[in-house]
């Protein structure tokens, strides 16, 4: 899956369920990033490399396991997969999008 097809799904989802009063950017890398800015009404979603109150540094591979359920967002914290830098707590709001 490209990163403009996954933008797109986490596009709707943003829409379908209400997204976090703040800015998460998922930083994929070499792939690019994926940004919801969810201090706009309705949130934005983009693929712009801005700051952000909490930042999540995923490989995109990785980040379409977890869209599709096959790979647990904290096992992969756990397993060094999946790395979070800023506010945890908004990291922790994030399953309601992802899920």
């Amino acid at each position: 899956m490209s990163l403009e097809d996954i933008t797109q799904r986490i596009r709707n989802r943003v829409e379908e369920k209400s997204a976090v009063a703040s800015i998460v950017k998922f930083d994929f890398g070499d792939d690019g990033f994926l940004t919801i800015d969810g201090t706009s009404s309705p949130a934005v979603v983009s693929n712009d490399d801005t700051d952000a109150d909490c930042t999540v540094i995923i490989t995109l591979s990785d980040f379409e396991e977890i869209m599709a359920g096959s790979l647990n967002p904290q096992m992969a914290f756990m397993m060094g997969k999946l790395k979070v830098e800023g506010e945890m707590g908004i990291a922790l709001q994030l399953g309601e999008i992802l899920g």
